[in-house]
């Protein structure tokens, strides 16, 4: 009897429409880089240097509408100039034979006046300040509290919805592959689905199945305007990034992926992916004090087992870790993000055991086009010119 081979991450994996050559995902990261909202000539470089045929890039937080920022140099996707600009980036990529994903972004409370229109106040669940224990990074700089948020009507988180909507048809109108929703670390859809910091009564607030309910109607928005097969989700029920914890984490995650699975028996097809944020858990480079790692891992596993699709997870992975959670079946794709902005053929280094380029944390959010964004050294030379918009 033949004896069935484990899988590495350089296995191919399926994802519905798509066949992914390796396992090696490129995870979602702030860069910082963008002119008014709208990406450069160096977003064309970045992401086409890291493309590789078969494999999943995702993009950095893209902003679905003008309040949905915190951050800045931000991209946004809810312009017809952005639309354009985005369009270059893709077709880089698809050049080299990649797929990319675009991920949809909404700050809610982690902002403040600084990037809101017109100096209002920012929007979520609550009007619950994050607390001084984070600071916002302002658009001159500087290091400031974050704002005091008004919380949402019901009439306009349905407005909410419909821009995710909207940006999920303008992803597609620029050509990318698929659209990520990114509802973790602390951000809109998480400051609804996260108890520490949801405290409504209406039907968006109270049981779990209420705080869940903006993003399934998210979800399935997304999904219309894309195709559920070109829509993924992305969650971290344990991360508490930005205050945002939650008194029971396990049954948040189930709510959520039960939800998730409710959605695709309706459309009759799979979201792409679920990805998963692990906080750090383990020894080393990995190590996140104060958290149980039995208690993690037994989360991500319950979750893993319950969701009906392909399961990425990230969070501070190596290519030891990441082999070992896709051969065990723990994990279907393993995202990278840092190792991904300092090593441009992280995948090639990974596939030949090549040593790495150290990261330089000083110029993770600098406004450089070149330092710190598209000059990390290849293994061998790059032949193909910058593209230009």
């Amino acid at each position: 009897m033949a004896i069935e081979q484990r899988p590495t991450l350089f296995s191919p994996c399926n994802l519905g429409i798509f066949e992914l050559s390796h396992r090696i995902v490129m995870a979602p990261m702030t860069r910082c880089r963008a002119l008014n909202g709208v990406p450069q000539p160096c977003h064309v470089d970045y992401y086409r240097q890291r493309a590789t045929a078969g494999g999943l890039l995702i993009t950095e937080g893209t902003l679905i509408s003008p309040t949905a920022a915190g951050f800045p140099r931000c991209p946004g996707i809810y312009t017809e100039e952005q639309i354009g600009a985005w369009k270059k980036v893709v077709d880089a990529v698809h050049v080299e034979g990649g797929i990319i994903f675009c991920q949809l972004w909404h700050v809610g409370r982690a902002s403040n006046e600084d990037y809101q229109p017109g100096g209002s106040a920012p929007i979520s669940s609550t009007d619950k300040p994050i607390t001084d224990r984070w600071k916002i990074l302002l658009p001159c700089g500087d290091r400031a509290s974050f704002g005091r948020p008004r919380r949402l009507t019901a009439a306009e988180i349905r407005s909410v919805v419909e821009d995710y909507r909207n940006a999920a048809a303008n992803a597609m109108a620029a050509g990318f592959d698929g659209v990520e929703i990114h509802a973790a670390h602390g951000y809109l859809i998480d400051q609804f689905l996260k108890d520490g910091i949801n405290d409504r009564s209406d039907g968006y607030g109270g049981s779990i199945r209420n705080r869940c309910r903006l993003l399934e109607e998210v979800a399935a928005a997304v999904a219309a305007a894309a195709g559920i097969r070109r829509t993924a989700v992305r969650i971290s029920p344990l991360i508490d990034h930005l205050d945002a914890t939650d008194s029971d984490p396990l049954s948040l995650g189930l709510a959520v992926v039960d939800g998730l699975n409710r959605a695709q028996a309706r459309f009759g097809h799979r979201f792409a992916y679920l990805h998963v944020t692990q906080p750090r858990i383990g020894a080393g480079p990995r190590a996140e004090p104060g958290l149980d790692p039995v208690r993690y891992t037994g989360l991500v596993r319950a979750l893993r087992r319950r969701y009906d699709g392909p399961f990425m997870s990230s969070g501070g992975y190596n290519r030891e870790m990441g082999t070992d959670d896709v051969g065990s079946g723990d994990v279907d794709l393993v995202s990278y993000g840092r190792l991904f902005i300092s090593n441009p053929d992280l995948v090639e280094r990974f596939r030949r055991g090549a040593p790495l380029n150290r990261y330089d944390r000083a110029t993770f959010y600098t406004p450089d086009p070149v330092a710190g964004f598209t000059d990390y050294a290849f293994l061998r030379p790059q032949s193909t010119p910058v593209a230009r918009l």
